[in-house]
């Protein structure tokens, strides 16, 4: 039996070739927030205050979002590390009294009071007043009634002349300043490219329902038009459970890409917090920004490669291994200096009577610093320096594994941006020849579409037509967003933001 050729009411396929008209050709970018919206999209994406960009998401990430309030701690950690090695070399005061008194009678009195001032270079100024007096008094500790007031200082003559414990300490938390903000750097650069992609990801799922829908509304118009054909006997009745068939698959995949914007929705609404840290969620009305679209498709610079290996330098990974040597390397000064003998000289001018009780024209003649000074000297030396040659031996070994490290790491930091930026170049590639495709496609279903209408072709044929532009609609939005996504990545390889 021959297919009859009589074409469809007037009324039916003009609405069809209007709805037909909506999908948008070529390419599967949504409108831009100055471009009217199609026939099939929500009302509200009139509405450019429901847009939600990229810039405001990453606004909220890096001001309100916990992991980004957590890495803003780190620096502040490290200044009160630093703080804390600075208090080793804090003026100290000391007092202290020791007496005894048995059966009323008066054994000793004991009283000593220092105050004494770390410097930077190793030296310890110090100042005091003693007094010991008593019968039973010791011998070393006896002063006058009136006391003896005394001014020195303590020098290292060796060990610690150049380097000691409190020094190597400020320079180790100075050198952790460093690595505190490579965390802070790393941390927010892993938490911005996830978000990026996470709000790429929510654009294409949004494109993807987009498409879905206006696929569902072109198959709901067919469904009515054939059914009206068969009715006036032009098609057979199995053409209108071909249409059916196709329309209940659609709305399935609909359903399915409903799901995925809705999980989309939910998952960019982890990075949404408000001034009071409570959870935020993104209004149901809210849309994104467009997928990049052919203008969107830039080259990488030529010289832009060479600057990003300059950046990626000053990856937090490799500043963080660059404050390790530092830190190493003053842990290698110190014990280096461990080696040396502690060879320690005291010197003391002494004055009797309390410090401000010096008499009128006192003067620091040569006879009296002769004559009035305690004066002493202390040697210590390990003879066999087990101890100190093995910690040497052990820093030297961090040393060497931490710069292997560090040669490794800028290697594939290297490497990575290197790829990354071959990955920015193949998907230009790949959307300028997916861009081809859909128009094909598109040029394929028209086609169809005319065939159908003069009644040569088929419901079956144009279904399948229609199913190959949505899929290569799908398969650009997915390079889209692939695309966007690179590029973030690309600065994330780099190093992110200096």
């Amino acid at each position: 039996m021959s297919r009859p050729t009589t074409r469809p009411p007037v009324a039916l396929a003009a609405l069809l070739l209007l709805l037909l008209a909506a999908v948008p050709p070529g390419t599967a970018q949504l409108p831009r927030r100055a471009a009217p919206a199609p026939a099939a999209a929500p009302a509200a994406l009139a509405d450019t205050s429901q847009v939600f960009a990229l810039a405001d998401l990453l606004a909220y990430v890096l001001l309100r979002h916990p992991v980004a309030r957590q890495a803003g701690l780190l620096p502040e950690r490290a200044a009160q590390e630093v703080r804390l090695a600075r208090g080793q070399l804090d003026p100290t005061a000391t007092s202290k009294y020791t007496g005894k008194t048995l059966g009323g009678q008066e054994y000793f009195h004991d009283w000593d009071t220092q105050l004494r001032v770390p410097l930077w270079f190793g030296v310890d100024v110090k100042a005091g007043f003693e007094r010991g007096t008593g019968r039973y008094v010791n011998p070393e500790n006896y002063t006058a009634p009136a006391g003896l007031s005394y001014v020195g200082v303590s020098v290292p003559l060796a060990q610690g002349l150049l380097i000691d414990e409190r020094r190597a300490a400020v320079r180790q938390a100075q050198a952790l300043q460093g690595l505190a903000e490579a965390e802070r750097r790393g941390a927010l650069n892993k938490l911005v490219l996830q978000a990026t992609k996470d709000y790429w990801d929510w654009s294409l799922s949004y494109q993807r329902r987009e498409l879905l829908r206006q696929s569902v509304a072109l198959a709901a118009v067919r469904l009515g038009a054939v059914r009206e054909r068969v009715r006036q006997g032009d098609l057979a009745t199995i053409d209108s459970v071909e249409a059916l068939t196709e329309l209940q698959n659609r709305q399935a995949q609909l359903v399915q890409a409903q799901v995925q914007w809705q999980n989309g929705t939910l998952q960019l609404s982890n990075y949404l917090w408000d001034a009071q840290q409570q959870p935020r969620e993104l209004p149901a009305a809210t849309r994104p920004l467009p997928l990049p679209g052919p203008g969107g498709w830039q080259p990488l610079p030529p010289d832009s490669l060479a600057a990003l290996a300059v950046r990626a330098r000053q990856h937090p990974e490799l500043q963080k291994s660059r404050a390790k040597l530092s830190q190493l390397g003053v842990e290698r000064r110190l014990l280096r200096n461990k080696l040396l003998p502690k060879l320690t000289l005291d010197y003391n001018l002494l004055q009797a009577g309390p410090p401000l009780g010096a008499e009128p024209g006192l003067g620091l003649t040569s006879a009296y610093l002769q004559n009035n000074y305690k004066l002493g000297l202390g040697f210590a030396y390990p003879l066999l320096l087990r101890q100190e040659r093995s910690k040497l031996q052990l820093n030297t070994l961090k040393l060497r594994d931490t710069e292997l490290e560090l040669q490794q790491d800028a290697r594939e930091v290297q490497t990575t941006v290197r790829a990354v930026a071959n990955d920015w170049e193949a998907l230009r590639a790949q959307l300028r020849l997916q861009e081809q495709v859909s128009l094909n496609a598109e040029r394929l279903r028209q086609g169809e579409q005319t065939r159908f209408e003069s009644g040569e072709g088929s419901v079956f044929l144009l279904n399948a037509r229609e199913a190959a532009l949505v899929s290569a609609r799908l398969k650009l939005a997915e390079l889209q967003a692939k695309y966007a996504q690179t590029q973030a990545t690309l600065r994330w390889a780099a190093g992110g933001a200096q």
